[in-house]
């Protein structure tokens, strides 16, 4: 959908609680003038709905709607998934580097939406590797786990969640003692947290009831999350950590993902100054990255006819690019988001130093 074209027409009314916002049957709209713009295009269609008379435009329908520069869009979910920190991005483009960390928030609620949208809606006929990606945010003294699901043989990027941690590992007296302050100034992470999110995680893939094969290593909280399932018939395969991270190993998919994740994802490579400052900015890149890894990255990057995740599992018949995944705006009212990434689309993930982060409010997405 081009919204640009002089032929386009509106698919719907764009107004969540008009009438044919979601079934656009017997709609009926009518021309309202243009405006300008420097961008291009320059000159903008709008429109009015008969039946809700609310005022829309091309734009609406378009991801750069309300944006000054629409042109960097592309580059910016490139760069992103390439490797690149925000500054990096922002001087290749000659702009501040707040207006790639706003880039950023905004491909990541629209990847949200894709995924969701593009997503088997039913189990495909293959085993999942389920492992945790430990990073942190703000400070090394606030740990973090991204768990994440992996097809094992597809390597589909299903989902994944957060958690936060608790710091461990060999300390210092004085790395100690401040913990100890921060956590009394803070509050301690739930010691719960990593089994709460891998059970919210397996909802997020399986419908209930399910039966499904679960290879994973042995960290203690899995069993304790797969026991929450209730009406869930999933067998659980552990696997040492220590075993050789091989194609022959069964989480070797959930191994290539942390390896690509720290690669291509500047903020969780090791020993980082491009580390996330929030859990909620790393939840919106990894959003970016999973779109990137399953619609836009082939399987083998030796085989030029290697096919993406997505086509393994007949979701797409060919590689996707930065146009395809961008064509149109997706609305939260039309794509329903599970509850637990509907938190990452709200913005509604805390991090415990910075209590008054941006979130993004309900009415900026109305229409």
């Amino acid at each position: 959908m081009r919204t640009h074209d002089p032929e386009f027409k509106p698919p719907f009314c764009p107004r969540p609680t008009c009438r044919y916002h979601r079934d656009p049957t017997g709609w009926v709209y009518h021309a309202d003038g243009t405006h300008a713009r420097k961008a291009w295009p320059h000159v903008i269609r709008r429109f009015r709905c008969s039946s809700c008379h609310r005022c829309f435009s091309t734009q609406t329908f378009d991801t750069t709607y309300w944006l000054e520069r629409p042109d960097i869009q592309p580059v910016v979910l490139l760069g992103l998934a390439g490797g690149s920190c925000f500054r990096q991005v922002a001087r290749e483009l000659g702009v501040v580097h707040s207006t790639v960390l706003r880039q950023s928030e905004r491909l990541g609620r629209h990847c949200l939406l894709f995924q969701q949208d593009r997503r088997p809606k039913v189990l495909p006929d293959e085993h999942l590797v389920l492992d945790g990606l430990q990073t942190f945010e703000y400070s090394q003294y606030w740990p973090c786990d991204f768990n994440v699901l992996v097809g094992r043989d597809s390597h589909f990027f299903h989902a994944f969640t957060d958690a936060e941690l608790r710091r461990s590992g060999r300390m210092k007296p004085r790395q100690a003692k401040r913990r100890q302050v921060l956590e009394e100034r803070h509050g301690k992470p739930d010691p719960r947290a990593t089994e709460k999110e891998v059970e919210q995680l397996l909802r997020l893939v399986l419908p209930e009831p399910a039966a499904a094969t679960l290879f994973s290593d042995e960290h203690p909280s899995y069993p304790r999350a797969i026991e929450r399932l209730d009406g869930y018939r999933i067998e659980h395969q552990r696997v040492p950590s220590k075993r050789a991270r091989t194609p022959d190993n069964p989480l070797f998919p959930a191994n290539l993902l942390d390896l690509l994740l720290r690669h291509g994802s500047k903020n969780h490579t090791r020993e980082t100054i491009a580390f996330s400052k929030r859990r909620q900015n790393a939840a919106e890149r990894l959003a970016i990255f999973q779109v990137w890894r399953n619609f836009m990255k082939r399987f083998s990057e030796k085989r030029s006819d290697s096919p993406s995740p997505a086509m393994k599992l007949g979701l797409t018949r060919r590689l996707l690019g930065t146009g395809d995944v961008l064509r149109r705006r997706l609305f939260p009212s039309l794509v329903e988001l599970p509850a637990r990434w509907q938190r990452y689309y709200d913005r509604e993930i805390e991090t415990r130093q910075i209590p008054n982060g941006r979130r993004h409010l309900r009415w900026q997405y109305i229409y």
